[in-house]
């Protein structure tokens, strides 16, 4: 009994013969991979048709590749947006004009980030989003007085000072003459910089009583929330 593909098996046994692979004469033609596997058994390929094979398992390989890359960025692009969505949804329900909520908000991110050695209120970071939050919640909670803010920058050695400190000082919004300090770290050099990388800029308050009030902030509403949870428990 003749196959139902078996008007094709010329085009199949001719496909075979230019190199194509099993796989590849099956996705064009249709024949199911066991009938195909039965008609090229007697097929010899010469040296040169093998490295065909082989450079066409290569070249599928690259393009699988590539398109399994381009899936994963889909499915990051679409776990991102939800990300945000649920974020939007989130920030829906806080009032971020509520003064309590910005210090506590502060209070959180200086645990992390603050200084806690020495005597002064102090952050420092290379993401200018992060400064631009402590400066505004200084002046809108605190009324610290933006003239009295000092800057220190921590550098690779092979950053330049004087441009970094414009960057900043725009970034900012604040003088070049709240810059007064510029450290570079001669253990980085001979390693070149990334140009997105601007070094770290550390912000310096004008009292330690605020360094003082966001520490019991932050520990005070932790030990609060993990007692909560525990009772609950």
């Amino acid at each position: 009994m003749e196959s139902k593909w078996y008007h094709l098996k010329e085009s199949a046994l001719q496909l075979r013969k230019r190199g194509l692979s099993i796989g590849m004469i099956e996705h064009k033609l249709g024949i199911s991979r066991s009938t195909l596997s039965g008609w090229f058994k007697n097929i010899e390929l010469s040296h040169v048709q093998k490295e065909q094979l082989l450079q066409n398992w290569r070249d599928g390989l690259v393009h699988a590749r590539k398109k399994a890359v381009i899936w994963h960025n889909a499915q990051k692009k679409q776990r991102l947006e939800e990300a945000k969505k649920q974020a939007i949804k989130t920030l829906a329900g806080i009032d971020e004009k509520d003064k309590n909520i910005l210090e506590l908000a502060l209070a959180i991110l200086y645990m992390g980030e603050g200084s806690k050695k020495k005597i002064e209120t102090a952050l420092g970071s290379s993401d200018p989003l992060i400064l631009k939050f402590f400066l505004s919640v200084l002046k809108n909670v605190y009324s610290v007085d933006m003239k009295k803010i000092r800057c220190s920058l921590y550098l690779r050695a092979d950053q330049d000072p004087i441009k970094i400190k414009r960057f900043w000082a725009g970034q900012l919004k604040l003088p070049i003459s709240s810059f007064n300090y510029a450290n570079r770290d001669q253990r980085t050099a001979g390693s070149k910089t990334y140009k997105y990388y601007k070094g770290v800029c550390q912000i310096s308050g004008p009292t330690v009583a605020i360094q003082r009030k966001l520490l019991y902030i932050s520990s005070l509403f932790c030990e609060r929330v993990t007692e909560n949870v525990r009772l609950r428990g």
